[in-house]
């Protein structure tokens, strides 16, 4: 029996090489009919016998191209046509939009076969893709994805790239960036006033450029990298001083696995990730002796490596330096560079040369990182090569806008039952970051095809996102508390409702009574928590001074364990406090003395990424940092060997309104008096920083068996920025698992505030769909 069925097939199925896919399927299986790109997704009709019908859509299902991802078909039959043939017909417009746009994928085999064989009219061409690899977000203009509304419309295509774009049997049929030597974009190298350097070969002249210890502006596909050799310790420390990076750890780039290999332990989970097509950045602990100059990643042992994920990529490591530095083409604290003026101007004064090309990048996008836990993805950073493909969701919220972080920041749309998360933007504490932050939403509401009505923000009223959405009078405004969101973010990337014992470790958080919070235990659902538990209140001396001044969280940590006699202790340890030496009237800690014991204003904070800076400070690792997190970093790679030494801790019930119960109340001092002790008496810093991440995941197992008892729940969730520590993860993760609770943590965006966007969506989305 002849039967003719339509398919609507949604998802990440335009650029992907689906409709040649689609073509050839029908083809073998002797179906006619058609397929179009619409704005809601790719429409496919077949015609033919019942069976032919049947199995062509089972091979449709079993047999996708690497990139296309189905979330959803919508099939019917409708009255046959007579059709005999299969026909690829052109795009339809102003259709509600469906359509999910595919990350930027690294160049695939294929490709890479041809970019060097010297038989191909691609060899060495900077710009080969196909189908299955190449830019994708960021050349695109709008959806459908057609070349026409992408940055290559301005590119027509030679007689031969022609012929590939419109051969439904080529892997280049409708590749809509297809190019080469002859039509494409090309490549150039500027000196640094842009003035153009005459070369021949411009991916030689950048190489001897890099071999002579230059530093390089490398336009890539979602930005600039600064980008030098990683062995020149001259060239480095030159790039940090004019970078304005003084010790941040700058992403290296090496050939292949195998080089990878020789610089740190990779395992079998790391070398899918360093492979995928995503191509992050890996967090990967680095080999003694490997060949990197010390400051590339000064105070740990880990090193930031990708693989080349560009054809520029892999012709610049052809050329034999075994590691280049690959560092966002930025100034610190300001959005990566995405064209070839704007990056002369911000640039300048930092690259030496400039290697640029022609072909725009529309969306800025900065590289992904990440580290594999338990053998799976852990992001750090979602951007490159996983933004913007949307996070599928358990149940279909309204549409909300979230705005995201003060730090790390991210923005979040969702529609329906799936959440779309922007590329990376970053901390907004430039202004140059926050029109980044203007830039990409409306790009977002492209990219999802939403405008929603309800917008969600933190509840810290001095965040740049707060004063925006306070600004959007006309929109309806959730204002979600920050460790809430992180457990939400969580929950809803691993589809959970219902309660749960949410474990949120961070910097700093507004909290609902005001307070600086960050080390919370919640009972928590999508619609409200409660504040079960937390670590113990800490004095905050000097408040954001603290944050870059982690001394005054030693301070801290020995006046609440020692009390008055605080000083005196801080001096027998050889805590290093303020510029005493240069204070000798005592003033700057008579300061100290007064915001700690109240009588000065002062915040208090229940951080755990403060506790981490004080812990650091106790053995001499940072009195001063000069990016985020830095003193916990050191801390981690410092907790080496083994310890046979406990550092104890308490539990007890916190005081609430009108003697009623307050939250329980986690508390660490005792270790800290230990740590003194071990301090005093020999004990090596490697044990003390071992023993206090033992610690920890000990006493997150403690105070969450005691909700579990109080409230019958045996599912906890992890979030933060202090699970970053790998150390700490997976300690946790064992320590609860060991006494039967089942855990979650992040998999899919960060655990840090680049994942809170996702957790104030939800917690609105959840609360106007519970209204209704």
């Amino acid at each position: 029996m002849i039967i003719r069925k339509r398919f609507l097939f949604k998802g990440s199925v335009q650029g992907v090489g689906f409709r040649p896919f689609i073509w050839r399927q029908a083809r073998d299986h002797a179906l006619g009919g058609s397929v179009q790109n619409r704005s809601d997704g790719v429409s496919v009709e077949v015609e033919g016998p019942a069976e032919a019908v049947a199995r062509f859509l089972a091979e449709v299902d079993r047999r996708l191209p690497p990139q296309a991802q189905i979330t959803g078909i919508v099939e019917e039959e409708i009255p046959s046509t007579g059709d005999l043939t299969f026909v690829i017909t052109p795009s339809e417009e102003g259709l509600p939009g469906e359509i999910h746009i595919t990350p930027d994928t690294a160049v695939c085999d294929a490709c890479l076969a041809e970019l060097f064989d010297p038989e191909d009219r691609r060899f060495g061409y900077p710009f080969i893709n196909c189908t299955d690899c190449g830019p994708r977000l960021t050349i695109i203009r709008g959806v459908p994805y057609d070349r026409d509304r992408t940055s290559m419309a301005c590119f027509a295509m030679c007689p031969d790239c022609q012929k590939e774009y419109e051969d439904p049997d080529h892997r280049r049929f409708h590749a809509e960036p297809n190019a080469c030597p002859v039509c494409g974009p090309r490549l150039r190298i500027l000196d640094d006033r842009g003035r153009e350097v005459p070369a021949n070969d411009a991916v030689a002249v950048a190489f001897d450029l890099l071999r002579k210890g230059q530093i390089l502006a490398l336009k890539g596909l979602g930005g600039f990298h600064l980008c030098v050799d990683a062995r020149n310790d001259a060239a480095v420390q030159r790039l940090r001083i004019r970078k304005f990076r003084e010790e941040k750890p700058l992403a290296i780039m090496v050939r292949d696995l195998e080089a990878a290999a020789s610089l740190a332990w990779i395992g079998e989970a790391e070398k899918r990730l360093l492979a995928s097509p995503a191509r992050p950045i890996v967090i990967v602990p680095r080999r003694e002796g490997a060949p990197v100059s010390a400051r590339v990643a000064p105070g740990t042992d880990m090193l930031g490596i990708m693989l080349p994920y560009t054809p520029l990529h892999h012709l610049l490591m052809a050329g034999g330096l075994p590691v280049l530095v690959m560092t966002s083409g930025n100034r610190t604290e300001e959005p990566i560079c995405i064209g070839n003026r704007e990056a002369l101007r911000r640039l300048s004064g930092i690259a030496d040369a400039f290697v640029v090309h022609d072909r725009d990048i529309l969306v800025r996008c900065d590289d992904s990182v990440a580290m594999a836990v338990e053998g799976k993805t852990y992001p750090l950073r979602r951007s490159r090569g996983y933004a913007p493909r949307p996070i599928a969701l358990k149940a279909a919220y309204p549409p909300v806008l979230a705005l995201g972080a003060q730090l790390k920041n991210t923005l979040c749309i969702l529609k329906g039952d799936y959440a779309f998360l922007s590329p990376h933007i970053g901390d907004l504490e430039t202004p140059e970051a926050r029109d980044f932050l203007q830039e990409s939403l409306p790009l977002l509401e492209r990219i999802a095809e939403c405008r929603p009505d309800i917008v969600a923000c933190d509840l810290h009223p001095g965040y740049y996102t707060t004063r925006i959405a306070r600004s959007l009078v006309e929109k309806r405004i959730v204002r979600v508390q920050h460790h809430h969101a992180h457990i939400v973010s969580c929950m809803a990337e691993n589809g959970l409702d219902g309660k749960v014992i949410g474990l949120a470790m961070d910097g700093t958080g507004y909290g609902t009574d005001g307070q600086a919070w960050g080390g919370e235990f919640l009972v928590a659902d999508e619609t409200g928590f409660s504040r079960k538990g937390h670590l113990r209140d800490l004095s905050l001396p000097g408040g954001e001074r603290a944050v870059r001044e982690p001394w005054r969280m030693a301070a801290s940590l020995l006046r609440e364990a020692f009390g008055d006699s605080w000083r005196e202790t801080a001096r027998r340890l050889g805590v290093l406090l303020p510029d005493t030496d240069k204070d000798s009237s005592g003033e700057a800690l008579a300061l100290l003395e007064k915001t700690m014991d109240g009588r000065l204003p002062s915040p208090r904070t229940s951080s755990l990424g403060r506790i981490f800076d004080g812990v650091a400070a106790l053995l001499g690792l940072r009195r001063r940092v000069s990016f985020e997190g830095q003193a916990a970093v050191e801390l981690e790679s410092l907790a080496q060997g083994e310890t046979d030494l406990r550092l104890p801790f308490s539990v007890r019930a916190g005081a609430g309104k009108e003697k009623s119960p307050g939250p329980h109340i986690l508390d660490l001092t005792p270790a800290v008096l230990v740590m003194a002790d071990a301090l005093q008496g020999g004990r090596s810093h490697m044990e003390i920083a071992l023993a206090f991440h033992n610690l920890l995941p000990e006493a997150f197992a403690a105070l969450a068996d005691v909700l579990r008892q109080e409230t019958g729940l045996n599912r906890v969730v992890l979030s933060g920025g202090c699970f970053q520590n790998r150390r700490l993860l997976t300690g946790s993760l064992s320590s609860l698992r060991g006494i039967g609770f089942q855990v979650f943590h992040h998999r899919l965006v960060p655990t840090n505030d680049g994942g809170i966007s996702l957790g104030q969506a939800v917690c609105a989305g959840a609360q106007f769909g519970k209204d209704r």
